[in-house]
């Protein structure tokens, strides 16, 4: 006779792993089955910046009216796992881009309009200074080039995000919504 397993319940999104080891809900509580986290390409952003820049977005949406939402909102609305959201927001607070309120009706809001901010300066805060990690000396012309031509894109990657900010991402996600709605109809 075997003894009985016991299973726990799963808390949480159900989780898959992406093409670079990240992990990612296979469906966000709240939005239709069909909806489901970004896999990360390979020039798009890791799990956690597309995690932190959905949960920023949620907060852009409520900054003109000053209303604080708590990590385990945003956590069940977006389908990111809390103790991880609880970090991210922690270092996006104190890159100083989120406030936060203490007490029971607490939370965290936008320190700056969601136009004020950046995504390059989300993903320092984030992922860091990119700018910081140490890089090897090429080892073949053909080496050079290809390093060259990261760097190229590594600059226009970062003139893109320092021109594009939360409120460019909030209206393009508003225009989704509404074409989605009219689609319905």
């Amino acid at each position: 006779m075997q003894p009985q397993q016991r299973t726990k319940a799963r808390r949480g999104p159900v989780l898959a792993i992406g093409s670079k080891g990240a992990l990612f809900p296979t469906r966000q509580p709240g939005y239709p089955s069909h909806w489901s986290a970004p896999r990360t390409a390979a020039l798009g952003f890791p799990a956690k910046t597309s995690y932190g820049i959905a949960a920023l977005m949620e907060l852009a949406g409520l900054h003109a009216s000053g209303e604080v939402l708590q990590v385990a909102e945003i956590a069940a609305r977006q389908g990111i796992p809390e103790r991880y959201l609880e970090q991210m927001m922690t270092s996006l607070r104190r890159g100083g881009l989120l406030r936060s309120q203490r007490g029971p009706r607490g939370g965290y809001q936008l320190a700056r309009s969601p136009e004020a901010i950046s995504l390059a300066e989300v993903i320092h805060c984030l992922e860091g200074d990119p700018a910081a990690a140490p890089s090897e000396p090429a080892r073949s012309p053909e080496f050079q080039v290809i390093d060259a031509l990261a760097g190229e894109l590594a600059r226009d990657r970062l003139a893109r995000l320092e021109g594009t900010s939360l409120g460019d991402l909030l209206t393009q996600r508003d225009q989704r919504l509404q074409a989605q709605a009219m689609y319905f109809i």
